[in-house]
Formats: structure tokens, sequence, C-alpha cells
């Protein structure tokens, strides 16, 4: 896929030789103040794995792959100031909660603007590429799943054209909290 720029970001898949920095990215977001509810893993479990983890999540998400794409958005100086990654879904499997996938899907994952870069729109740059790739890849949607008290991710999805489904899972790291389906439609 062509990286394509807004605002002077270039909006890229990552390469398998960008494993350091996907890990840098991903260790940060884990430290932001609602990490807590919007990631399914702890700063420590992630910074506890090995090299090879993040080399062999560089390779399963870069430019190459044809089951998930990582986007990252690169600012002027060289810097990445977001990422959203999204995860082909096949019908006939099973999700990561347990039920039944029906259709070929993208799962937008791992959504994060450090918050020196947002309200720039780059969030909707950065799904303008995860949303081109799924189509390419022939998901006929693209879901994610948001915390019920992540109220600012949610207006970014609703703004970005995403509504919920309806389907509500509860929320992985605490059963008395729940995650909500939002999903876009292929276009036609």
């Amino acid at each position: 896929m062509t990286a394509v720029t807004r605002n002077d970001y270039v909006v890229r898949a990552i390469r398998p030789d960008d494993w350091e920095r996907v890990k840098q990215l991903r260790l940060d977001a884990l430290r932001d103040p609602v990490a807590h509810l919007a990631f399914l893993e702890t700063y420590e479990n992630a910074a506890s794995k090995p090299d090879s983890f993040w080399r062999d999540r560089a390779v399963g998400s870069g430019t190459g792959s044809d089951t998930a794409h990582q986007f990252i958005a690169e600012a002027p100086d060289g810097t990445w100031g977001g990422s959203v990654t999204v995860l082909l879904e096949e019908p006939g499997t099973r999700d990561w909660a347990g039920n039944p996938v029906e259709r070929r899907q993208g799962h937008a994952v791992g959504v994060f603007v450090r918050p020196e870069h947002r309200g720039n729109g780059l969030i909707e740059a950065l799904f303008t590429a995860g949303l081109a790739w799924a189509w390419q890849q022939d998901a006929e949607r693209v879901r994610l799943f948001v915390h019920e008290d992540n109220t600012r991710a949610q207006a970014a999805y609703r703004r970005i054209g995403f509504a919920p489904s309806g389907l509500i899972v509860s929320f992985a790291q605490d059963e008395t909290a729940n995650e909500l389906e939002f999903v876009l439609e292929r276009p036609s």
C-alpha cells in the first residue's frame, strides 16, 4: 500500500525492520493514562517480552503480511505520532472472545495517538489507511471494541463513521465492565 500524507505526516504500514520502534510505541501507549481502558495488556507484561516477540510482531503485521497490517503516522521529525492495527478475521473461525466469526472482516486493535499529536485529524488518517487495506483484502466490514467508559475513543470512532452494533462483551481485565463493538460496513 502506498503511503499517504496528512498535515505533513506520512501514514504507512510498518516494515519488519521497524520492530524496535513498534515496541517503543506500544510501551508508550501502555503508559497512557487511559491504557487500562484501552488495552488488554499491561506495560509490565509488554516490557518483559523478548526482542524475538517484537520482531515476529513486526513481521506479522508489516508490509508483506496478508493477515494484519499496522499503520503508523510519522511526523516530519521522524517520530511516530500514532498507530492502528487491522487484523483480518475469517468466517468459520472464532474471535478473541470465543464468538463465531460469520464473515470476512477487519478488526481494528492497538489504536493509539500520542497526546501531543491528538486533535489534528491524525486518527482519521490512520483509519483511512487501515480501512483502505481492509477493503483491499475484501473485508465486508471493520469492527473494533471500545470500553464503555472510554468516551473520548467512542467519539473519535463515531466521527470516522463507526457505530455501535449492539454486541457487548465483558472487559477481559474486569468482568464487571463491558466493551462495546463498533462497526463500519464496507461502502457499496
